[in-house]
């Protein structure tokens, strides 16, 4: 069976009412992005830090997976899919897909301070005083700027492994997640499916450009599958 990777970003989730974090002007939501996601936001306004991300959760309770995310999860019939989210939302699974690596960290999860393996699934808020088993201040598990992406090696791994590649929603220039496109073979076919592409077809031997928001995009990529 063949071996489909799917690499997706902020453009995977926007068309189910999900916003791209990240403005024009650098903000999240009004947000100098450091002030909400860097531990040095985190330290020195730990409240401002758990409202954001309360406010993310509260507001993916309300959204469902879109036709892409569900395209993506139909092509486990056919094929071995993985794939590896820059998104820290749970719409993959949610739409039916059984393999999914979430590089910047899961919305729904929430960790130690002190000890990141004491991690726990969280759909409610979470408050300055809730503590983990061990007594510590738990955190959004979330990788911040700054940070280690302790799941990174498990993604190069993937990657490598891939007969194809799809990227989808994601510019593929802010790293580490950029460089997973370096870990595929010079023959493994590269769908890119972006309305503003900031990779040129030039760039990759086997790169398939297709010009679209994700719905769309994934609509035109299943007619064009090589395999």
């Amino acid at each position: 069976m063949k071996k489909i990777v799917v690499l997706t970003g902020a453009g995977m989730s926007a068309e189910s009412g999900i916003k791209t974090f990240r403005d024009a002007g650098g903000l999240w939501e009004g947000h100098d992005v450091m002030s909400v996601a860097s531990p040095e936001g985190w330290h020195k306004n730990k409240e401002l830090v758990l409202d954001f991300y309360n406010q993310r959760r509260r507001q993916l309770s309300q959204v469902k997976p879109n036709k892409a995310h569900e395209l993506i999860a139909e092509l486990e019939k056919s094929y071995e899919v993985s794939i590896v989210t820059q998104n820290i939302d749970d719409l993959h699974e949610r739409a039916g897909s059984t393999h999914v690596l979430h590089l910047h960290g899961e919305l729904l999860k929430v960790r130690s301070t002190q000890n990141e393996q004491l991690v726990y699934q969280w759909e409610k808020d979470l408050l300055h005083g809730d503590l983990c088993e061990s007594g510590s201040q738990l955190r959004p598990h979330i990788v911040w700027f700054g940070e280690a992406v302790p799941m990174l090696d498990k993604a190069i791994e993937i990657t490598a492994s891939a007969d194809l590649l799809l990227i989808i929603g994601t510019s593929m220039q802010v790293y580490p997640a950029a460089s997973l496109i370096h870990y595929i073979t010079d023959t493994t076919p590269v769908f890119f499916i972006d309305p503003k592409p900031a990779i040129h077809a030039s760039a990759l031997e086997n790169l398939t450009i297709i010009e679209e928001k994700a719905v769309s995009g994934m609509e035109k990529f299943i007619e064009l599958l090589p395999f």
